[in-house]
């Protein structure tokens, strides 16, 4: 291990083999930080956290932190982060409200600068969160989405597989796995097809989820039979999720950003909601 002399290790702080803490980190009680770790100058991991191995921390990120809250527990939860994380400068991540609960990040994520992680939120693998972005409470971002910069999630949200949102959106409600948002409106504008294609998705499974994409956003049922036709059209492959998405919104899906039917000029309002269809009243939930 590299601790350097102006470092704080609590006594029952457990670190693994060949980690590196710089000058003015912290830290503190009950902590265990997994093997080949690195904690830059000034980062601070809260009391009862836990860091697997290969994780680089840098400067002033502050990891377990109490929840943002006007009633905190005085025992609350924890954190748990896994392993090849990239935390930049001055992220921060919460731990959980409630004791026995988590906030948890998963594998080799990437956090830029600013980015804020709040409590209960699970977050899975190879997510990439974009400088200052910012995550409420309780949301859950699945693997491989990219969150760009300023973004902000109201709590209980989620954001699907493979999801792209872009700059400054403000999401309210739950954005379908695959799917690009729009940074200026916050609405859906189609597939992900660039990260799609990025990891691996075949010509196949991209035409199966151009098909599923049409049944949400395109048809004229009402959302329980969009459900129910999903679960029984798309049993395999990409699409499958879906139907196992959608099972599970409580705060409704996000709407598709779309020029009213016969349209020929584009609106200059680009923040306008589009025409109300009944599946888009149905999304609007």
């Amino acid at each position: 291990m590299k601790i350097h002399p102006l470092a704080v290790i609590h006594p029952s702080a457990k670190l693994g083999h060949n980690v590196t803490v710089g000058p003015f980190a912290v830290v503190e009680a009950n902590v265990a930080i997994g093997h080949n770790c690195t904690i830059e100058s000034h980062a601070v991991i809260k009391a009862d956290a836990t860091l697997g191995d290969n994780n680089h921390i840098f400067e002033g990120a502050v990891l377990g932190g109490l929840p943002q809250h006007v009633r905190i527990p005085e025992r609350p939860g924890s954190m748990i982060i896994g392993s090849g994380n990239t935390i930049r400068e001055n992220v921060t991540i919460h731990r959980a409200m409630e004791e026995g609960h988590l906030t948890i990040v998963g594998n080799n994520n990437l956090m830029m600068a600013g980015a804020h992680i709040a409590h209960d939120c699970h977050v899975g693998d190879h997510v990439i969160f974009a400088n200052n972005c910012m995550m409420a409470g309780h949301v859950i971002v699945e693997d491989r989405a990219f969150v760009s910069g300023g973004v902000a999630v109201h709590q209980f949200c989620r954001i699907g597989r493979m999801a792209m949102v872009g700059g400054q959106a403000r999401i309210v409600k739950d954005i379908p796995p695959f799917v690009t948002i729009d940074g200026g409106s916050g609405y859906v504008v189609g597939l992900n097809s660039i990260g799609l294609r990025r990891n691996g998705a075949t010509t196949a499974e991209i035409t199966q989820l151009k098909a599923a994409y049409r049944l949400v956003y395109r048809s004229n049922l009402k959302w329980n039979e969009i459900v129910d036709q999903l679960g029984r059209d798309y049993r395999n492959g990409l699409a499958a999720h879906f139907y196992e998405f959608f099972v599970g919104t409580h705060r409704g899906i996000t709407q598709e950003r779309r020029m009213p039917p016969g349209a020929t000029i584009k609106l200059p309002e680009v923040n306008a909601p589009a025409e109300a269809t009944p599946a888009t009243r149905a999304l609007a939930g």
